[in-house]
Formats: C-alpha cells, structure tokens, sequence
C-alpha cells in the first residue's frame, strides 16, 4: 500500500543538544527513511548558492589533509572554465579506507549512503554536471549499489572497487585506478583541480566531506557552524579503538573537542592510558592528557584528527614496539615509485626494530632521526613524510623508552627488551 508523503523540509538536528547528524537517520538507513530525516535536496536549486555556503561554513576535509573544501570546489571550477573549450570535472567520491585503523568512513557508506551521494550530485550540479564517481572498498560497495538503485537521478554515478591498500586513497591514486586499474599515486606536475581523470578537472572528495556538504546546501553554514568551535566549526565522525574489552566504536564529536572527552565516551578512562595515537599511521602519538582536536595542530595543546583515527596504546604495551609493526607495516606499503619509499622508509624500520629489540647501540636512535629527515618531504606521494612524522612524535612521546631500550630494559613490559 503507497502513502502520501510529507515532502517539507523536516527540522534540522538540534546542534545546541549534540544529536547525531551525519547518522541522525539511524542504521542502514534506506532512501525513504533517508528523506523521513532530512528531506528532499535539489541539487540544482542548491548548486548556485553552494560556493558561498561552503566557504562560511568553514568546513575542511574529512579524509585527513584538512583542506578548505570551499577553496578545492572553487579550483576545480575555475579550471573548467578555462581554454578554448570547457572541460566537463569530475567529481569522485573517495571512500578507500587503507588505514587500517579507521572504519568510520565504511560505517557511514553504509547506514548513510543517501547523504553521501546527495552531496555528491550536489557538488558535481555546482561544477556544472560534472560527472560522478564513487570509489569504494568491494565490502562496502553492495550497500552503495542499493542506495543507487532505490533513489532517481543516479543512473549516471559510476562506482569503482577500491583496493584494500594503504595508499589506495590517495587523490592521485584514486585518479590512477580509475583510469588505469592501477592504485599507485602519480607524481603530479599539475593539479588533480587542472587535470585529473582523461585530463579532466578532477576534484576527489572524502564520503564524509560529502555528507557534511549535503548537510550544509540543505540547513545552511550558521547551522553548521551552531556546533564546534570558530576555528574548527561542525563535528566530525571519528574511529576509537583501544585496548580490550573496548569495542571499536565510531563517534560523532564537536571540532575542538577534548581528547580525553573522546576517550571517555568510547568507554575508556584517559588516566591510565600511557599514549594515544591521533590520526592514524600518519598522525602522531600524544599523551592522553590536555589535548584537543583541532586542524590548526600540532601546536600547544592541540592535535590534528587527520584521517580520524583515534586508538589507544594498552597500558602494558611498548610504545617503541607498536611503532615498529606500524613502522614496517608502512614501509611494505609503499608503491616503490621514488627513493624515499624504497629505501628510506625500510632502513627506517629495520632502525627501530632493532631498538625495540633492545640492540645496545646508542647511536640508533640519532640514526633514526637523520633517516626520518632525508626521507621527509622528498617523495612522490605523502607517504613518507606521513611516516616520518609518526616516527617523530615516537621519538619525542617514548623519550624514556628509547632510552632504557637502548640500556636493554623495555620500561611497559618490565623487562629485557626482546
């Protein structure tokens, strides 16, 4: 039996009471419920206002480097318009979670993918028509297929398999596969925004950045902007994960919130916690302590989320040791296109491993340092600096352990490092 539909716009998430917003539609939620919660969005209607919307929303991305979108959107556009002809863009949304321990991006391609493609079609209306593409991991493309097939106006949104590899993600890899079945990043001479996909303006944009767009063309940037702070405006979805018996969970947080906010709602008291990592194999480790999330970070007693990643260090384990399986996991990683990469980042780990083995050499650790600023900065891709600069805060957070590792003690584990 069909029902007559209210299509008004239903109200806003309360920001003032922190209700849910990315996922105020619940679990898997289909396209009917999708519209229940937020209504209907016309992409073209919204399209002329978008740019300005954006750019007073102030949101940055979601996916880790943190950029203004306003400022990315606008590139790609400016881009189009140039030569003798104009270049239809591209408009990618880029869903490819290689970071092992992020999963609030598959979370949301899954209980709303309706947000994610609304902000999708609204983006690629703003630029003109510019074609469509989701870029996902083959777990979670069946649930983007539904949500494709069950809402109109879809039929021309392509959905590519994203490899399960850390730098499948990358803007330039995600533009490589498409085009070439191969997800290495590209040395890019020019912009992705002046020539990406076949050459086209190509503009890649995280899921969550998407549906944080569609929010914004359908309640407006001082909606966005009623939660955060004025320097980190809106919340953002963040993957918490941490010793046992804490279950990964996927929150959805303020800008500027307390590190030790996040920690307690995903069930997990800050004090005993020895370090966390924020950001995930490219962020950094941080004391638990007196820090808040915050793009504008590392300074004072701020923190970058970067990719959103926020997974604390079990009490009993060795910081060094859990850097070096990070360590030597990302040295296997690479796409050995450039120097830094293929030598740089496994004489890296070989380092470390041999100071979380306990080798008594005291020269290790200076190694290590040198090798971390000849490899940062110098490669293709942001591969090795993001490694390095793990490596960095490594060295700064575990201080005293690199020191009685390299005495021989391992300090967390009470013992002869082994």
């Amino acid at each position: 039996m069909s029902h007559a539909r209210d299509t008004s716009q239903p109200a806003p998430p309360d920001a003032a009471r922190q209700e849910p917003r990315l996922l105020a539609a619940g679990p898997d939620a289909g396209w009917d419920q999708h519209l229940d919660v937020f209504g209907p969005l016309d992409a073209d209607a919204a399209a002329p206002g978008l740019l300005d919307a954006l750019a007073a929303s102030g949101l940055t991305g979601r996916g880790g480097a943190a950029f203004e979108t306003w400022r990315k959107v606008t590139a790609t556009a400016e881009s189009g318009r140039k030569g003798l002809f104009a270049a239809r863009p591209v408009v990618i949304a880029n869903g490819a979670e290689g970071e092992p321990l992020s999963f609030k991006d598959r979370t949301l391609l899954s209980h709303a993918p309706h947000l994610v493609i609304d902000g999708l079609l609204t983006l690629a209306a703003a630029l003109g028509g510019a074609g469509t593409y989701v870029y996902a991991p083959a777990a979670g493309l069946p649930r983007v297929r539904q949500a494709l097939a069950g809402r109109p106006g879809t039929k021309r949104v392509r959905v590519v398999e994203a490899p399960d590899a850390f730098i499948s993600g990358e803007s330039s890899a995600v533009v490589n596969m498409i085009a070439t079945g191969n997800a290495v990043p590209v040395d890019q001479r020019r912009r992705l925004s002046e020539s990406g996909l076949n050459g086209r303006p190509t503009l890649v944009v995280n899921v969550e950045t998407l549906a944080q767009v569609a929010l914004i063309a359908r309640y407006g940037a001082q909606w966005f902007r009623q939660a955060g702070t004025a320097t980190d405006p809106g919340t953002r979805l963040v993957s918490v994960s941490g010793p046992a018996p804490v279950r990964d969970v996927v929150l959805e947080v303020p800008g500027g919130v307390e590190l030790s906010t996040v920690l307690k709602e995903a069930g997990m008291d800050p004090a005993p916690l020895s370090a966390v990592l924020v950001g995930g194999y490219h962020g950094r480790w941080v004391r638990p302590a007196a820090h808040v999330l915050s793009p504008e970070g590392p300074v004072g007693g701020t923190v970058r989320p970067g990719a959103g990643v926020i997974h604390a260090l079990d009490p009993h384990a060795c910081g060094i040791g859990a850097t070096a399986r990070i360590l030597t996991y990302l040295a296997n990683e690479s796409a050995r296109q450039c120097g830094p990469c293929m030598f740089g980042l496994p004489a890296m780990a070989s380092v470390l491993n041999r100071i979380a083995g306990g080798e008594r050499n005291p020269r290790l650790a200076s190694e290590l340092d040198r090798l971390g600023r000849l490899v940062s900065g110098r490669g293709a891709c942001r591969h090795p600096e993001g490694t390095t600069g793990l490596v960095s805060s490594a060295l700064e957070v575990f201080a005293a352990d690199f020191r009685a590792h390299l005495a021989g003690y391992c300090v967390p584990l009470g013992g002869v490092a082994a």
